[in-house]
């Protein structure tokens, strides 16, 4: 693989990876997430393994053309076979808008595997007029974070409106409120957990299984080699 001439992150003084070398020494061994931009990944796109780490249900509805679907919270699950195709070439991991893939890297750097995230996700390379492949007949479901916010507005605004009859329920706004302030601090969200798991996140019936992703990146990259 040739060496990558992208600007290097940032690294404490004296940091080595696991195979004793410095991160910038070769692109494949950086362990802290790598971001890249939209120009920088799509001038050498056909290197990557692209991994989609959205819902199911936000992948049908349009992701970037040949991405693997792996959501975030199967992750663990498929170090392994990330992995393997880690071995033969960088993985790019892309979301909606690049919050999760961030995520995504920096668990599978914690596992050894090494990866590089796409600023602004799926809505940036959309945006920019590149194509996006979906299933006829899919549904659009609206992104994950936007139906974070949803959920937690509306309960905040219930907890505030079932107070002013019942001045125990402002608790709901509280829980609320205090759960965004922990889920900020430890970079996590139950709520989009529990959201990922409606009918409308889940794969379609014609989605291809996670099991038979992990075994097409475990033996080859991409789809179709």
């Amino acid at each position: 693989m040739s060496s990558c001439t992208l600007p290097p992150p940032v690294y404490p003084r004296g940091y080595r990876t696991s195979r004793g070398e410095h991160p910038t020494e070769r692109f494949c061994s950086v362990t802290t997430p790598t971001a890249l931009t939209l120009p920088q990944a799509t001038g050498r796109f056909g290197d990557f393994t692209v991994i989609d780490v959205r819902t199911p249900g936000e992948y049908a509805s349009g992701h970037v053309p040949g991405a693997h679907n792996i959501p975030l919270d199967r992750i663990d699950e498929a170090a392994p076979a990330l992995g393997s195709a880690a071995a033969r070439g960088p993985l790019l991991i892309v979301c909606a808008s690049g919050a999760r893939s961030a995520k995504g890297c920096e668990r599978l750097a914690a596992l050894g595997v090494e990866a590089a995230t796409l600023e602004g996700g799926t809505s940036a390379w959309a945006a920019a007029g590149h194509p996006v492949e979906r299933p006829a007949g899919a549904r659009t479901p609206w992104p994950m974070d936007r139906q974070v916010r949803l959920a937690a507005g509306s309960l905040v605004a219930l907890g505030f409106t079932a107070g002013l009859v019942w001045p125990p329920a402002h608790w709901l706004s509280g829980l609320i409120g205090a759960g965004l302030v922990f889920s900020a601090t430890t970079n996590t969200c139950a709520m989009a957990a529990l959201l990922s798991r409606l009918p409308r996140n889940r794969p379609p019936k014609d989605a291809v299984p996670l099991q038979e992703t992990l075994r097409r990146l475990a033996g080859r990259g991409r789809p179709g080699e």
